[in-house]
């Protein structure tokens, strides 16, 4: 299990890019990203936010299948993509599972809702995403997954649960 990242990371200057295998990653301000939310009205805001974490499920799948496939159980591919998302900048993730059949992860220090500013509703789609990527292979079936506390709005770190869906 290699869970270091940034050993991983090839950067290619003379094409422009920053990989780690096949995967090409852009390194973004979190307050250019966090910005194209603030400036959009409510509604849409939600929806844009609903799409970027069904996007990071998406192709955040791919690369947990990837982890799972070479770190084995469900503890290694946590370990994984806690100490992956640190290395990302993706704040510190430390994930733990009920009896209840769900996943929780717990984030300290989210770059969402530190560029987001204070906000009523979660602001961590990214994170919710990747959670519904990680959480339907440790589960073993598809799954819902939700912020249940943004440290935007005063909750000092942000809470996500996962479970898997009822039909």
């Amino acid at each position: 299990m290699n869970t270091d990242f940034r050993q991983r990371l090839t950067f290619d200057l003379a094409r422009g890019e920053l990989r780690d295998g096949a995967t090409r990653y852009v390194m973004l301000r979190e307050d250019s990203l966090m910005g194209l939310f603030q400036r959009l009205p409510g509604p849409v805001r939600t929806d844009a936010f609903k799409a970027l974490a069904a996007s990071v499920a998406e192709s955040g799948a791919r690369s947990a299948a990837h982890y799972s496939a070479r770190d084995g159980d469900a503890a290694d591919l946590l370990a994984t993509i806690a100490a992956t998302a640190a290395q990302l900048g993706w704040g510190v993730w430390r994930f733990s599972r009920t009896e209840a059949a769900e996943l929780q992860l717990e984030v300290n220090n989210s770059p969402f809702a530190h560029a987001y500013g204070a906000s009523a509703d979660g602001v961590c789609a990214p994170i919710t995403g990747m959670l519904v990527a990680v959480a339907a292979i440790v589960l073993g079936a598809p799954v819902q997954a939700e912020e249940c506390v943004c440290a935007s709005s005063g909750g000092g770190s942000c809470r996500f649960s996962a479970r898997p869906r009822t039909p």
